[in-house]
């Protein structure tokens, strides 16, 4: 038993001070769970698991027999994965929260990703109970993107202080990053649509789950993101006219790294359009959408910096009243 405390206390020795990696580890798993989830989907294999929070009636793991497919195996992978991502989620709460030294705001941020974990088990057994409904399909994967924003504001604010934020950009700059941030927003809205619309929604029998037109949606999903680009080189070249300031500079690198970003993305898009929508290409996708959402929220971060918070200035007693002579 002394061993086991041992051991047990050097773990949560070592997770404290390694409290970056932690975090880093948490985002690229919220990123990883967006590929095992879109599996799941584009597989039809969202209730290949018949029940939850068991995979089937008396085990929490799928049942080999001669009629099984690989269904089951995709989404217990998928619900395998939302566990680990619990245990790291966990260690992130614990490593933030228990830092005193810092803000409150921060520490309670920590507790963000088990939040979210939780959430989207709930709303996964949700989906399998109601057989997929397409609103809440798009609804767990708009909380993933939401998950993905709040570890990489984790992984950022580690590096940075406490105190209140300061623009680092002049206004016009700032609200252009601002514009971003919505039509990021706009873009993953649509997307999830567009997906739901075409034959990768999820179902095997019902091709289309949304009833609205396919190509539709995906002129008006490529529109959105062609003006999330059109943002986004503006806030380059504005970067790039003020790159010898050291805070420009750090916004005009990651708008960068963002421009990369989505022009794969958008590349991986036609392709797949053009190609007849292969399940490899549209999965690439969906972890571009969090890729895209890791960048665009770096992008935002950049624009602001937070010094550390000025400590607390004592008060003064006050001077005992004086009577005249």
């Amino acid at each position: 038993m002394d061993l086991v405390v041992r051991v047990w206390r050097a773990l949560l020795a070592w997770l404290v001070d390694h409290r970056y990696a932690v975090l880093v580890a948490n985002l690229v798993g919220q990123i990883g769970i967006v590929g095992t989830g879109g599996a799941v989907r584009l597989t039809g294999s969202g209730l290949g698991c018949s029940t939850w929070p068991q995979c089937e009636p008396g085990s929490f793991v799928p049942q080999f027999h001669a009629a099984v497919t690989y269904h089951p195996f995709v989404e217990f992978g998928n619900r395998l994965m939302t566990f680990v991502l619990g245990f790291v989620a966990i260690a992130v709460a614990y490593v933030v929260w228990r830092d005193r030294t810092r803000a409150r705001s921060f520490r309670l941020l920590g507790w963000a990703p088990l939040g979210g974990v939780a959430a989207q088990a709930l709303i996964g057994g949700v989906l399998v109970l109601l057989e997929l409904p397409p609103i809440l399909v798009s609804l767990h994967f708009l909380i993933s993107m939401a998950l993905v924003a709040l570890s990489l504001v984790l992984v950022h604010r580690d590096r940075e202080g406490d105190g209140p934020p300061v623009a680092l950009l002049d206004g016009a700059t700032r609200a252009l990053t601002h514009v971003l941030a919505v039509l990021l927003v706009v873009v993953l809205v649509l997307g999830t649509l567009t997906t739901g619309a075409g034959p990768h929604s999820g179902d095997d029998e019902v091709g289309y789950r949304l009833a609205v037109d396919p190509l539709l949606m995906t002129k008006i999903h490529a529109a959105a993101v062609w003006a999330f680009a059109a943002v986004l080189l503006v806030v380059v070249w504005r970067t790039r006219a003020a790159a010898g300031r050291p805070d420009a500079a750090r916004t005009h690198r990651a708008a960068l790294v963002l421009v990369a970003l989505t022009v794969l993305q958008g590349s991986i898009g036609y392709v797949q359009t053009a190609t007849g929508l292969p399940v490899a290409l549209v999965n690439l996708h969906l972890v571009g959408a969090a890729l895209l959402t890791a960048g665009t929220t770096r992008v935002w971060l950049c624009g602001r910096r937070r010094d550390e918070a000025a400590p607390a200035v004592p008060t003064a007693p006050a001077a005992p009243a004086t009577t005249p002579a």
